[in-house]
Order: structure tokens, then sequence, then C-alpha cells
């Protein structure tokens, strides 16, 4: 059986960082930087480590359940969608993550677009 990303990049403390990168990358962002100005950032950072974590075959699962829930009340659109999918794979490649593994990454997020979108979104 293959290496799981997770581990090939060095566990939770690469994952760790590239999501620190990542939101700094966010937060600055024109487009999406306003969702996260009354957001608990160490609480988040602690997720999306976790979320990330698990995309490359960490211990760690979200549900989409769970991933819907979470995302419910922000009302985000394909266009919102994108800036982060941009964002997440400059900072993955920035990162020195290989290009097939960003891509495997960027698979797994592309997957849960319908999660993260709110319902009736076009």
């Amino acid at each position: 059986m293959a290496k799981a990303l997770f581990d090939k990049y060095g566990g939770f403390k690469s994952v760790s960082r590239i999501v620190m990168a990542f939101y700094e990358k966010v937060l600055d962002s024109d487009e999406i930087g306003d969702f996260f100005d009354n957001v608990d950032m160490p609480s988040l950072i602690d997720h999306q480590t976790k979320f990330i974590a698990s995309l490359l075959g960490g211990p760690v699962s979200y549900s989409d359940e769970r991933i819907k829930k979470a995302h419910a009340s922000l009302d985000l659109t394909h266009e919102d969608f994108d800036e982060v999918g941009r964002l997440l794979k400059e900072t993955l490649t920035e990162q020195g993550i290989e290009p097939q593994d960003i891509d495997t990454v960027m698979r797994e997020i592309e997957s849960r677009r319908t999660s993260i979108l709110s319902v009736g979104t076009p």
C-alpha cells in the first residue's frame, strides 16, 4: 500500500504549517477574507489542520454532514469556493507539495463542493 500523503509530508506538524500559511492568504483575500472577521482563528486552524490531514490520509475523518453543518450559515458561492481552492493550491505549491499530490488534494476538496456550498447555490 502506498504511503499516505499525511505521512509522506511529515504529519500534523507539516499540515499545521501549511494551514497557517493558507490562512494568511485567506485573511488577506479581498474575496473571502471578510468571512473570517469574527472567527475564533486558533480553533478554526485546529479544525482545518485536522480536515486537511484527513484529505491527506491522516488519522481524522469528517463526514459530509459535519462539513455541511459547519458551512450551512455562511451562504458560500461557487466563486468563494474557487477562491479557497486557488489559495490552497498556491499554498501547497509554495510548501513544496508535489504536483501530483496537489492534484489529489484538490480532487478531494472538489468532491466536497456540494457539502460546503449552500443548498440552492447555482
